[in-house]
């Protein structure tokens, strides 16, 4: 499956990525940010759900676990749901949570931290994996698709980093 890679040289490259991934996102689409502690990951979809038109505070769901966003996708209301994983101490929690309900095919899921669900999480489109760069003056970032779904999306993509 096809993938696409970057350097983000600052904040507001990732912020551009986040905006044009929200232009090439489709209903049920489910997400998977990978990286460390400060990598950009909430960054980046604080700034997706922006551009999707959410107005209003996007806050990071370390303590809730997940966050509902409404928002409007090509004329069409759904939901973009946020999930951030790291507190979770066993993939059962994720069941348990009953989130595994969310994943329906119209939600568009969007998880930091899917290793900690692993084996209940339902199966990702796009993995999106961010690290800082050597140095520390960036992120890399790298996009794969793993699903037609997935692969549909990146062709969508209209980004290109300022070099």
């Amino acid at each position: 499956m096809p993938h696409f890679q970057a350097h983000l040289h600052d904040e507001a490259a990732t912020a551009a990525l986040g905006a044009a991934l929200a232009h090439a996102i489709a209903p049920g689409l489910v997400i998977y940010l990978h990286g460390d502690l400060g990598a950009g990951k909430t960054a980046l979809t604080r700034a997706l759900l922006h551009a999707a038109g959410h107005v209003g505070t996007v806050k990071s769901p370390t303590y809730t676990l997940s966050e509902p966003y409404a928002v409007t996708l090509a004329g069409q209301p759904l939901s973009v749901i946020h999930y951030d994983l790291y507190r979770m101490g066993s993939p059962e929690e994720f069941l348990d949570a009953g989130f595994r309900e969310d994943f329906n095919g119209v939600n568009i899921c969007i998880v930091e931290w899917p290793e900690k669900a692993d084996g209940v999480l339902p199966a990702a489109d796009l993995d999106l994996t961010l690290n800082v760069a050597v140095g520390g003056l960036g992120r890399d970032v790298e996009l794969r698709a793993s699903t037609p779904a997935g692969h549909s999306c990146l062709q969508r993509l209209k980004f290109a980093p300022n070099l």
